[in-house]
């Protein structure tokens, strides 16, 4: 375990594994570096130097932030720390929500070499839901209900309420629970979850676009439209595949594609 002080003093936590071009692995909503660390030790076995952090407000990591507002560029900032901490350069890999984290860093860095988007959850066509999403989430943090958060955002999802709260209470989710807000900025809920194409534009660094698309089939069609907005863009289809498909699914194209094999 190692750890970083991002510029407004929050601390960092992450896993330091293996050795050769950095890679920082980025979760997505209520995820610690516990559900990401299975993908950062297959990568790390895989040739690459990985960074797996807790992202702020998660794990062991804390939140000098907070409380609101839950500003996006707080978790840029965290990310150019850890490339710093990895050597001046590192490619982002981002997991759902983390991928529109991974790609705001990667729009406001110069410091980035390769980007990798999996399944990010954008809407193609304007809707109310992130927006009501949005508002919901910041008040029920605000008023620090986590766990309220996180059984909300599960039936956002579509899990029944009744199923959400029987699998999802809890002392870990309510502390989780607390930095949903982050995701939902992140995401650009309050503004529909939009495809990014302004953030897209201006990554210059190559970007892979995974999706399987099992679970959520709309993801497929979102990686396909978000792929051509980048200047170097390639879209991989992982057929078959759902959101939390395997390391063994996602290792294999992600390390080549950071190692330059494809």
């Amino acid at each position: 375990m190692a750890q970083i002080t991002s510029p407004d003093g929050t601390r960092i936590v992450y896993d330091d594994l293996g050795e050769g071009p950095a890679l920082i692995v980025i979760g997505g909503a209520l995820n610690t570096r516990a559900a990401t660390r299975g993908l950062a030790e297959d990568l790390a076995e895989r040739g690459l130097h990985v960074l797996n952090p807790d992202r702020r407000g998660r794990g062991d990591s804390d939140d000098a932030a907070s409380p609101p507002p839950w500003d996006p560029d707080r978790e840029v900032e965290d990310i150019a720390a850890l490339v710093e901490a990895a050597g001046g350069r590192a490619s982002l890999y981002g997991h759902s929500s983390g991928a529109a984290v991974a790609l705001r860093a990667a729009a406001a860095l110069d410091t980035v070499d390769r980007l990798i988007l999996n399944e990010p959850p954008y809407a193609l066509e304007d809707a109310e839901t992130p927006r009501r999403w949005s508002t919901q989430v910041r008040d029920l943090v605000a008023d620090g209900r986590g766990g309220d958060a996180v059984i909300a955002f599960a039936t956002v999802l579509g899990m029944p309420p009744e199923m959400a709260e029987a699998q999802m209470r809890g002392p870990q989710w309510d502390a989780v629970g607390l930095s949903l807000p982050y995701d939902s900025a992140a995401m650009g809920d309050e503004h529909g979850a939009l495809l990014p194409v302004p953030l897209a534009e201006r990554v210059t660094a190559p970007v892979l676009v995974l999706a399987g698309g099992a679970d959520f089939p709309f993801m497929v069609d979102v990686a396909r439209t978000l792929t051509p907005l980048f200047t170097d863009g390639t879209f991989l289809h992982l057929e078959g595949h759902g959101h939390d498909a395997g390391p063994e699914i996602v290792g294999p194209p992600v390390a080549d594609f950071v190692l330059g094999r494809s």
